[in-house]
C-alpha cells in the first residue's frame, strides 16, 4: 500500500506541474497584455512601463515563469491585479462556498443515481426502468446552464419558490443563526440540484448496469434458489459489489463537477470559485486565474487519488495486486 501511495502521490505531483506549466504559457501567449486594464489614455509611455514593471511583465517569459513556480511552491500565488490583495487570500474567501456546493451537488448526484439506478434494476424490462432510463438519458444529455435557467425561470422568476440567486437574502446577517441557516438552505436548493441532477442521469445508468450485472453472477442465483429474501439478496450480495466502481466513479465526476460549479455559480451568483474565475478570465487578473486553476487541478488530482484509496480499501483484488506489485 505504502508503494502504492508513493506511486500515486508521483503522479498527481506531476500531473499539477504539467497543469500549472500549461496555464501559465497558454495565459501569457494569448493575445493582449494584462496591464492594459490600468493603463489609462493620459498616461505617458514611462508611466506605462512603470507599471509593467510593477506588475512583473517586464521580464521574459520564462523567468516569470520560473519566479512563479519557486513562489507557488511557497504558497505565495502572487497579487491579484483586480482585488490588489493576495491571490492565496481571495481563494480562500471563496472556496467555501464552492466546496458546499459541489458537496451538497454530489450528494444529490449519487443519492438520486443509485436510488434511480437501483430502482430501475430491480424492475428491469418494465414501464419504470423504461422510464428511468429515459429521464437519465435527458439528465446526462443536458447542460448544466440550460438546466440552471430553466431552475431559474419555472422555480424563481415565476413562481417565487426560490431566491434567483446569491448565497444570503439581504440583511441575513442581522438574523439569528438557525434562521441564516434555513436560508443558506434555501439559496442552496436550486443551483446543487441544477448541478447535482445533471449529473445524476450517468450515475443512474452506470448503477443500474452494475447491479445487473452483479445479480447475473452464479452465487446470486445460488442465494435465490436457497430462498434468501430479496432485501438480503440486494444488500449486502448485491450492492457491496456492484457500487465499488461506482467508487471510482466519485473521482472521475470531480473534473466535470468543478467545470459544472463554475457554469452554475456564474448564472445563481453564487459567490464560489466558478464566479471568481470568470470575472477574473473577464478581467485578465493573471495571477488569480492561475491561483484558481492550480488550486482546482489540486482538488481534482487529490479527489481521484483519495477515491483510489478508497477503491483499494474496500476491494481485495485491487489490495491484493497492490502488495504484489513490483517495486
Amino acid at each position: 500500500m505504502n508503494r502504492f501511495l508513493i506511486r500515486r502521490t508521483a503522479t498527481a505531483l506531476v500531473v499539477v506541474v504539467a497543469v500549472m506549466t500549461l496555464s501559465f504559457f497558454v495565459l501569457r501567449l494569448a493575445p493582449g497584455d494584462p496591464s492594459n486594464v490600468y493603463i489609462d489614455a493620459r498616461m505617458s509611455a514611462a508611466q506605462q512601463d512603470q507599471l509593467r514593471r510593477s506588475l512583473g511583465l517586464d521580464r521574459p517569459l520564462l523567468e516569470q515563469y520560473s519566479r512563479w513556480v519557486a513562489a507557488a511552491a511557497r504558497l505565495d500565488l502572487g497579487d491579484s491585479f483586480v482585488h490588489n490583495r493576495p491571490v492565496t487570500r481571495v481563494l480562500a474567501d471563496h472556496l467555501g462556498p464552492t466546496l458546499l456546493l459541489a458537496a451538497v451537488s454530489l450528494l444529490i448526484q449519487f443519492g438520486a443515481g443509485i436510488g434511480f439506478g437501483v430502482l430501475a434494476a430491480r424492475r428491469e424490462g418494465t414501464r419504470t426502468d423504461r422510464l428511468v432510463r429515459w429521464v437519465s438519458l435527458g439528465l446526462y444529455s443536458t447542460p448544466h446552464f440550460w438546466l440552471g435557467l430553466m431552475a431559474l425561470m419555472l422555480l424563481s422568476y415565476r413562481t417565487g419558490w426560490f431566491p434567483g440567486g446569491h448565497m444570503a437574502s439581504v440583511g441575513a446577517e442581522e438574523w439569528s443563526a438557525p434562521r441564516q441557516f434555513l436560508d443558506l438552505l434555501h439559496h442552496l436548493t436550486l443551483p446543487a440540484l441544477a448541478l447535482g441532477l445533471a449529473m445524476a442521469g450517468g450515475v443512474t445508468r452506470y448503477v443500474r448496469n452494475s447491479v445487473l450485472e452483479v445479480y447475473d453472477q452464479p452465487y446470486i442465483r445460488s442465494a435465490r434458489a436457497a430462498g434468501v429474501p430479496e432485501r438480503r439478496i440486494l444488500w449486502p450480495l448485491t450492492l457491496k459489489n456492484a457500487l465499488v466502481p461506482v467508487i471510482h466513479l466519485a473521482g472521475l465526476s470531480l473534473p466535470y463537477l468543478m467545470s459544472g460549479a463554475l457554469i452554475t455559480e456564474v448564472v445563481f451568483s453564487w459567490p464560489g470559485m466558478g464566479r471568481l474565475t470568470f470575472e477574473a478570465i473577464r478581467n485578465r487578473d493573471y495571477p488569480l486565474i492561475l491561483g484558481a486553476t492550480l488550486l482546482a487541478a489540486v482538488m481534482v488530482v487529490l479527489g481521484n487519488l483519495l477515491a483510489d484509496l478508497a477503491h483499494a480499501a474496500i476491494d481485495p483484488r485491487v489490495r491484493d495486486e497492490i502488495t504484489d506489485a513490483p517495486t
